[in-house]
């Protein structure tokens, strides 16, 4: 698993809106059983974007937002194998991070 991989969103009631999770979480925190994750959302189902803390991401086609304030954490095992990296958007997902919790 790397950080920023992008996998399909395991959840059969909530994929619809949040098609996909982003894996945040440092290469380094291996042992752990579970990963950070942002759910990646499609813009049609939550609006606009809020400057910084949910930025727009391109996504296979799709414009979706990255729910940074839906941070949460889900077993690797729900995690199969990745569709794709935003490794790309690394400033940007590290910027909202940032002022998710710092506030700059």
């Amino acid at each position: 698993m790397a950080q920023f991989d992008v996998y399909a969103n395991p959840s059969s009631h909530s994929k619809t809106h949040y098609p996909y999770l982003v894996d945040i979480q440092s290469a380094v925190l291996t042992d752990l059983v579970t990963r950070i994750v942002i759910p990646l959302g499609r813009s049609s189902a939550f609006g606009g974007a809020m400057k910084g803390l949910t930025p727009l991401i391109s996504f296979e086609g799709e414009q979706l937002l990255l729910l940074t304030p839906q941070i949460a954490s889900i077993p690797v095992k729900h995690l199969k194998n990745p569709v794709g990296t935003l490794a790309h958007f690394r400033e940007q997902i590290v910027a909202a991070l940032d002022l998710a919790i710092t506030g700059i």
